[in-house]
């Protein structure tokens, strides 16, 4: 048999309360919240409106670009040791220094000496001297303090030096001769600084140790006779003609006690034979026609004389 579960009747105030206040039935909490949120939204929405009205909202108003933000990314520094590269190695080497491992490469490495010869350039005048004048200065620093600087002790103390000066004066000279110096200028230029240089060579007392001297001498002299005659050849010797080679031979020969007559003579043949300035040439007639070289530069050569016709 079925039990029936009785349900409790509903009194009749209920249907009457419901019938006038059916709000008040739907007046639940949830409900009176969303009224409240809708309220605040619309008090939200008039806020934003009145505030739109900004002054950025004005014409007048540019708002500023503001840059677009770049991601820079630093680069971590290498912590671990490493060599330095051959060019910032060589940075650090003096000239010395650089000499020494050129010469350790070439001792090393027999064929790279000519490669090195090759790339090297010619070495110019002043550089040279300046090597010599080191070479010098060297020399001068030997010597002992006090006594006689003359003397065969003095001597014993600065042969080395002297030594040094004397095979580099004769390494060096060669280089700016002709023919493997074609420019009479620069070898002219060479010789009257390398001249000094022997000049200023100490004296002994003992003849037997100025024998190396007397001999730069005698090397130097030859030199002044060579690039004398070369220069003569070339551009009618106007090198030797308007350069004061000769008196700047003659105050060297002078210099050395007249070791140099040589170069002197030779350089007094030259400017003879080619009529300088100080040596007219006179013509056939007895007038002063001046060089043969202005005649031909000036077009003047054969004006004065006279000219046969017909068979001689």
């Amino acid at each position: 048999m079925n039990s029936l579960v009785a349900t409790p009747p509903v009194p009749p105030h209920f249907y009457e309360h419901s019938r006038h206040s059916p709000s008040r039935i739907m007046s639940t909490p949830s409900s009176s919240y969303s009224s409240r949120k809708r309220k605040a939204d619309d008090d939200g929405n008039d806020h934003d409106g009145r505030m739109s009205a900004s002054p950025t909202s004005s014409p007048a108003f540019t708002p500023r670009q503001l840059p677009a933000f770049r991601n820079y990314k630093r680069s971590r520094p290498n912590i671990s040791g490493r060599p330095l590269s051959l060019p910032r190695l060589l940075e650090t080497l003096d000239t010395d220094a650089l000499r020494m491992v050129v010469r350790t490469m070439c001792e090393r490495h027999p064929q790279l000496a000519d490669e090195v010869a090759q790339t090297s350039p010619r070495p110019s005048v002043s550089s040279t001297l300046q090597v010599l004048r080191n070479y010098q200065a060297a020399l001068q620093s030997s010597f002992p303090l006090g006594g006689n600087t003359e003397s065969d002790y003095a001597y014993n103390r600065v042969r080395q030096p002297l030594t040094n000066l004397l095979e580099a004066l004769s390494d060096f000279t060669p280089n700016f001769l002709p023919p493997n110096e074609p420019q009479s200028s620069v070898s002219l230029s060479y010789l009257d600084g390398a001249t000094d240089i022997i000049h200023a060579l100490p004296r002994w007392s003992t003849p037997q140790n100025n024998i190396e001297r007397d001999s730069a001498y005698d090397e130097i002299c030859k030199a002044w006779v060579l690039v004398i005659r070369e220069a003569a050849k070339r551009g009618g010797g106007i090198q030797l003609q308007y350069g004061g080679w000769d008196q700047k031979l003659a105050k060297h020969n002078q210099a050395s006690g007249g070791k140099l007559q040589g170069a002197v003579n030779e350089l007094g043949s030259s400017l003879g034979w080619m009529g300088g300035p100080d040596s007219p040439s006179h013509g056939p007639s007895g007038n002063d026609l001046g060089s043969i070289r202005d005649q031909l530069l000036s077009g003047t050569y054969g004006l004065g004389t006279p000219v046969k016709v017909g068979p001689w």
